[in-house]
């Protein structure tokens, strides 16, 4: 069914679980920035960070001392609010099977859980989705992405969870079935219309029209790559693949943050979905919109949005070179992070250094063991040194 305006009532957990690639950044964002307008306003956004990405992680990813004290300490925090509406965001809850979101229900209130999913189209979420994975690490290209995603059952391969995000409707189930129909709400992100997601979280939340609005500077953008951005990023990790070699904070922390901050000129081509993939997600966005429609839940906006198949899709064009501008953004990225890991580990080399020169009884069990490792490293370095010149 489709709803106008509605407002959680007081004491609601309002719980927005993306998924992922459906304006969760900047919605994050925007409440991250307003906190204390928004508790001027009896509303309260949990967690200390821009999103509850580690209270999500801990109650969805399994047991453990550790995870369990701190989804714990996040439950206390929300109850602490009593009677004002509290706004919860992570799209990492979307990560939950149908225990874990019972769990997530349960812990945060029961009854009072009002959960909230944000939709765009299939066909606008795949390529935004591929890149994301490459920047992680992923070495397939987009066309064999797709056909594992598209074409070849059970479509786990080479991205496991990307189905369990994105098969909308089996999503929503799963939450329906752990907070009720009624206490669920979707909402239909039109990308003609970027303002609006913000405009009905304040109705949501009974919140006057503008506390929620994007970060200055696009801070609150998680920006795509543009083709030969990823490309360039993909052919480094087939590289360092083939050398078997680590990623490590050289690109994690480096390259991959220093090319999304890149501002692409207007001619530089984004990623194109082939004509075959554009049909097959229309085909399963279709079916995702008719078990929406059974499910009883709450919608906001026109789904048939989610059903539209994309403008111009076409075969990817063929990689023309990196601009010069952008690969010099990487390699500037991977300089400062290189050089920051050095700083830090010539700082690591000071600190065992001064603690070689204190008494045993006079150094902590942390401080030893760092001690021992570094210990253990020089002899293996030294062991190698030696087999090689043995050798030759």
């Amino acid at each position: 069914m489709s709803e106008g305006r509605f407002t959680v009532a007081p004491g609601t957990r309002l719980l927005h679980i993306g998924p992922h690639k459906t304006g969760t950044t900047a919605l994050q964002g925007a409440f991250h920035q307003a906190r204390e307008e928004l508790a001027r306003h009896g509303v309260v956004y949990a967690g200390k960070g821009r999103q509850a990405k580690e209270p999500a992680a801990a109650i969805t990813t399994g047991a453990g001392a550790a995870k369990k004290a701190l989804w714990d300490a996040f439950c206390a925090e929300v109850a602490e609010a009593g009677d004002r509406r509290v706004a919860i965001s992570s799209e990492f809850f979307s990560q939950a099977d149908a225990d874990a979101a019972r769990a997530v229900v349960r812990g945060l209130g029961g009854t009072a859980v009002h959960v909230v999913v944000t939709l765009r189209p299939l066909h606008r979420i795949l390529p935004s989705h591929w890149q994301q994975y490459v920047k992680h690490g992923l070495c397939e290209s987009y066309e064999e992405w797709l056909d594992g995603m598209l074409r070849r059952p059970p479509y786990d391969k080479p991205t496991p969870d990307f189905w369990h995000r994105h098969r909308h409707d089996a999503l929503l189930a799963r939450w329906a079935e752990a907070a009720g129909p009624d206490n669920v709400t979707v909402v239909v992100v039109d990308d003609a219309e970027p303002q609006r997601l913000f405009r009905i979280f304040e109705d949501l939340l009974g919140l006057p029209e503008g506390i929620l609005v994007p970060e200055a500077g696009g801070a609150g953008v998680n920006r795509s790559l543009t083709h030969s951005q990823t490309e360039l990023l993909l052919g480094l990790n087939r590289r360092l693949r083939e050398l078997e070699l680590p990623r490590g904070k050289v690109v994690r922390e480096g390259v991959v943050p220093q090319m999304q901050a890149y501002q692409p000129c207007s001619g530089e081509p984004r990623i194109t979905t082939p004509a075959w993939a554009g049909a097959a997600a229309a085909e399963v966005a279709a079916e995702m919109v008719a078990n929406i429609s059974a499910l009883g839940v709450r919608v906001v906006g026109d789904l048939a949005v989610l059903t539209r198949r994309a403008d111009g899709t076409a075969e990817p064009p063929a990689p023309a070179g990196i601009p010069t501008a952008a690969a010099v953004e990487a390699v500037l990225g991977g300089i400062r992070a290189g050089s920051a890991l050095a700083s830090s580990r010539q700082a690591e080399r000071a600190r065992s250094d001064a603690v070689e020169d204190r008494p045993v009884r006079k150094v902590t069990a942390q401080d030893l063991l760092r001690v021992v490792a570094r210990r253990a490293r020089r002899r293996l370095r030294r062991r190698a040194r030696s087999a090689g010149r043995a050798g030759a």
